[in-house]
């Protein structure tokens, strides 16, 4: 017991230690010169787009029919003879009230008022 008294306020503070150290790390890289990364080449950038092509040079013509989706054929009915008649057996229902105990009630009281 109390070594666990001890040993949250000795993290909070190794936290507040490595929190400052990541302060002082951060501080120390935005001081410092950035490295001279070598420069990006520029892209050409061309004047003209080439032409699209125009839609009108697609084939014009008639379709042929679509075909016709073929019909489900009909299931006949079956005929199934009854089910025999069977009952059940009789589930006893759960009882909704709660006994009560002689042991646990409070005695009666002797005097009336």
């Amino acid at each position: 017991m109390a070594s666990n008294k001890f040993s949250i306020p000795s993290f909070l503070i190794a936290l507040a230690f490595l929190s400052m150290s990541f302060t002082l790390e951060a501080r120390h890289l935005l001081q410092t010169n950035a490295p001279n990364f070598p420069n990006i080449p520029t892209l050409l950038k061309p004047t003209t787009l080439p032409p699209l092509p125009s839609i009108t040079t697609l084939p014009q013509g008639t379709l042929p029919p679509l075909p016709s989706i073929p019909t489900i054929p009909t299931i006949p009915k079956l005929n199934f003879p009854p089910l025999p008649s069977t009952s059940l057996p009789n589930i006893p229902s759960i009882p909704t009230t709660i006994p009560s105990f002689p042991s646990f009630s409070p005695p009666p009281s002797s005097s009336s008022p």
